[in-house]
This record gives C-alpha cells, sequence and structure tokens, in this order.
C-alpha cells in the first residue's frame, strides 16, 4: 500500500522537506502588477516582496482549480499511489479545500482524503510533514488522519504584522479595524489555533515582541518552536535571540522559514512570528 500525501503551496514546508518525504505541492496563483503566477514557481519570496512595495494594486490570490488537483491525483496514481491524502491551508482562510473536494470526488483512479489542517503557513506544513513521515513508516490511512487530528490540534501560530494596509485592502480584515490601527499606530498581532484565526491589537513593535514571546511562554512544554516572516531577516533575527530560551532542549534544528508570497499578499512585509508544537500530554 502506498499513501502519497498532497497539500498547496500555502503550507510553507522547509526547504527540502516536499523533495524529501514525497510531498506533492500545488501552487495557489498570485495576480501582481497585472501579471499571473503561481505561487513559488514562477516568483520566489524574496522577489516578491522585494516588488510589493512598488505595485499600484495590492496582489490577490486564487485558489488551484478543480483541474489542477485532479490532474495530480491522477499523475499520482499512475506512480502507484494506492491512496492519496490531500491536506491544505484552513477553510476559514482559503477556498483552496473546496477545489481539492471538488477534484476528489471525480477521481476515480484513487480514493482521494481531503483533510483541512486548521493552520497556515509552516503551521500546516508541519501538519503536512507529520502526515507523509508516517506513510512514509506504512502507517494505514486510519493511523494516519488520527495524527493528522492530534498534532493539527497541537499547532499554534503567532505572529506581528509590521502594518494593516495589506489586510485591510485584501478584505481579509474588517475597515473600520485597519482605519484604526492606521490612527492609532496599533500593530496588529494574529493567532491561529485549531481554524480559528484571531487578532489582538498592540501598540507597538515592542509591545508586540513581548506578546509574542508571552504567548509562546503560556503553551507551556513545546515539542517544536520555528520561526516565521515575511523579507525580515533582521527582525526574526533579533526575534530569534530573545527566544532562545524557549526552545525545546531536544529540537537540535531551529526552522526559520520565510512566508510565501500567496499569504505575503495579504499579510505585507515586515512580519515575524512563531509556529508552536505543544507538547503531548501524557
Amino acid at each position: 500500500m502506498s499513501i502519497k500525501i498532497v497539500s498547496d503551496s500555502a503550507c510553507d514546508l522547509p526547504d527540502g522537506m516536499a523533495e524529501k518525504y514525497g510531498i506533492t505541492i500545488v501552487p495557489l496563483y498570485i495576480t501582481m502588477c497585472g501579471k499571473s503566477y503561481l505561487d513559488m514557481i514562477d516568483i520566489s519570496r524574496d522577489e516578491f516582496y522585494q516588488r510589493l512595495p512598488s505595485c499600484d494594486e495590492v496582489p490577490t490570490t486564487a485558489a488551484p482549480s478543480p483541474e489542477a488537483f485532479r490532474s495530480v491525483y491522477k499523475k499520482l496514481a499512475l506512480a502507484g499511489a494506492s491512496q492519496i491524502i490531500s491536506i491544505h491551508i484552513s477553510t476559514n482562510l482559503s477556498r483552496t479545500i473546496d477545489s481539492a473536494h471538488e477534484a476528489a470526488a471525480t477521481t476515480e483512479q484513487v480514493p482521494v482524503t481531503v483533510v483541512d489542517s486548521t493552520q497556515l503557513s509552516l503551521g500546516a506544513g508541519y501538519v503536512v510533514m507529520a502526515a507523509a513521515q508516517a506513510a512514509a513508516q506504512g502507517k494505514s490511512l486510519e493511523e494516519i488522519l488520527t495524527i493528522i487530528e492530534d498534532i493539527s490540534k497541537r499547532t499554534y501560530v503567532f505572529a506581528a504584522l509590521d502594518t494593516l494596509h495589506y489586510l485591510s485592502k485584501s478584505g481579509r480584515m474588517h475597515v473600520a479595524l485597519a482605519r484604526v490601527g492606521t490612527i492609532l499606530r496599533i500593530k496588529p498581532l494574529l493567532k491561529m489555533n485549531q481554524g480559528n484565526p484571531e487578532v489582538e491589537r498592540v501598540r507597538t513593535t515592542e509591545g508586540s515582541i513581548r506578546r509574542l514571546l508571552h504567548l509562546v511562554n503560556e503553551l507551556g512544554p513545546l515539542e517544536k518552536l520555528s520561526l516565521v516572516h515575511t523579507f525580515a531577516y533582521e527582525r526574526i533575527a533579533v526575534l530569534y535571540q530573545r527566544a532562545k530560551d524557549l526552545f525545546p532542549v531536544s529540537d537540535t534544528q531551529v526552522d526559520i522559514v520565510s512566508v510565501t508570497p500567496v499569504l505575503g499578499c495579504h499579510l505585507g512585509p515586515g512580519v515575524i512570528g512563531f509556529t508552536a508544537i505543544k507538547k503531548e500530554s501524557r
């Protein structure tokens, strides 16, 4: 039995992980400065963020088509997949999973189980990696789905935005909050767990960093702690130094991931934050 894992480009897997675990990534679409791109294929992270400030209009994004998913599912079936688990960015943030469901329902070559990761960015990436690792170990569909459910409940993403401009323009945030934030110089702080995105309002950059550190510390013992950012290399290096005491001793590698452009369209540059996985309760 060969179970293959499919995800989308919003999952922000660390470099090399898709190839290592045989994960197939279906790209979302970005329209930027009047031109369309396949996320992470036609435009790199750094190129996107470097060009972003010069765009007259905020870039827009679109989910992959059902046909894009069907094509991937059929290709994997022809390569020997006996089952496919297709894991995607939270349904509360994107319609990507709707396209995956439609494709799965019309794919005859192989059974496809579509799963909501309930996460975004590297939070979704760690759910996808856990599923791929379990598949590589020969675990059954039911065992993998149990692992996905467990890790998704224990995974949190916290991120401090540098500006409200892109969220307000993208329509992913209440306009009134964006206006208040601009007037009062509020730094929004996003929290994500189990599909529930929340926003806190913090008044200063320093306050947002202290709040990020507090939120991570409040989780208790951690299995993994990583950093995410949107073209904010210097700021994320500072956050890493200030968070050194929070990283699990057993975690020999700290992932520092630049967020994919398809999410950067809505978040803008200058975002810094954490992806944390709580330890299993025994």
